[in-house]
């Protein structure tokens, strides 16, 4: 609807008198710039103050993206909930799994590298005459080549050992060299003892199937969601407990089965306990530090 201008009548003097509703539209026109400077001000001013705060702001929730150690309250040992989707989980939980796949190869520069560096690792005071030799009985292999002792559990089980060398070296040793309590005259060969509790893991989490069934498998992928290193993690703690029962039983060779299997149980609780949300929480965890 057009408004209807009227007609500017003539005053005494000949000016024309400015019609008042022109006036008044005129009026209502600036108060509404007006307005709408001081908001898009108010706006651009609000905008700002965001932008500085995301770059400049505390570095602590930038950086808990990339780095887990950022993720720690101040003063506290608790993590930030900085959680993995359920895809970025299974991808963790499948890049394990195509790990497991991998057999040992000795024609293999990379895996025979890392048997050397286990070596270097386990003795590192002593040169390794050649890669069949006789010194690998010293380590706890069955035979003076120690390719083939993997068939039963592949190239996992090599990382696993070396893993527990590099990370944890006192307590690697103090297995290595049955140091501590009173030991069998038939104890159990370290790097055999080592493939086999690659192996019970491998079967206590079903990490052979899809996705693990059982309470355990299903309990240790959320460790898994909260460390990617948690299945290497488990393996040394695992080490260290069937050593501590193998004492505690005082067992021999012949008893090593056994051992393994009470090893096993004890893991299987202690992945069951409610408080446990990161593989650290395991009560078992202390023994990598005795």
């Amino acid at each position: 609807m057009k408004l209807r201008r009227r007609k500017c009548i003539p005053s005494c003097a000949s000016h024309q008198r400015v019609d008042e509703d022109e006036l008044y539209w005129d009026g209502k026109k600036r108060e509404e710039e007006s307005a709408w400077s001081h908001n898009t001000a108010h706006v651009i001013s609000q905008l700002a103050r965001c932008f500085t705060n995301a770059m400049v702001g505390p570095r602590a929730w930038i950086g808990g993206f990339f780095s887990r150690s950022t993720n720690r309250k101040f003063g506290s040992d608790k993590y930030l909930n900085f959680s993995l989707t359920p895809i970025q989980v299974e991808e963790r939980l499948k890049r394990l799994q195509e790990r497991l796949g991998v057999p040992f190869d000795e024609t293999l520069t990379d895996h025979q590298e890392a048997l050397q560096a286990l070596w270097n690792a386990a003795f590192p005071n002593i040169k390794l005459k050649s890669m069949i030799s006789e010194q690998w009985k010293d380590m706890g292999w069955q035979g003076a080549n120690p390719s083939t002792d993997f068939r039963g559990c592949g190239f996992i089980s090599l990382e696993n050992l070396l893993y527990f060398a590099r990370t944890y070296p006192v307590t690697f040793h103090r297995l290595l060299l049955k140091q501590g309590g009173k030991r069998s005259e038939w104890e159990y060969p370290f790097a055999v003892a080592g493939i086999n509790v690659s192996y019970m893991l491998i079967l206590m989490l079903d990490l052979q199937s899809e996705k693990p069934r059982c309470l355990p498998g299903h309990n240790f992928v959320k460790l898994l969601g909260e460390d990617e290193e948690a299945f290497d993690v488990l393996y040394c703690i695992a080490f260290a407990m069937m050593d501590a029962q193998w004492l505690a039983m005082h067992a021999s060779y012949m008893e090593f089965n056994e051992v393994l299997q009470v090893t096993r149980q004890q893991l299987e609780r202690e992945l069951s306990l409610e408080d446990v949300h990161r593989i650290q929480d395991l009560p078992a965890y202390n023994m990598l530090y005795q």
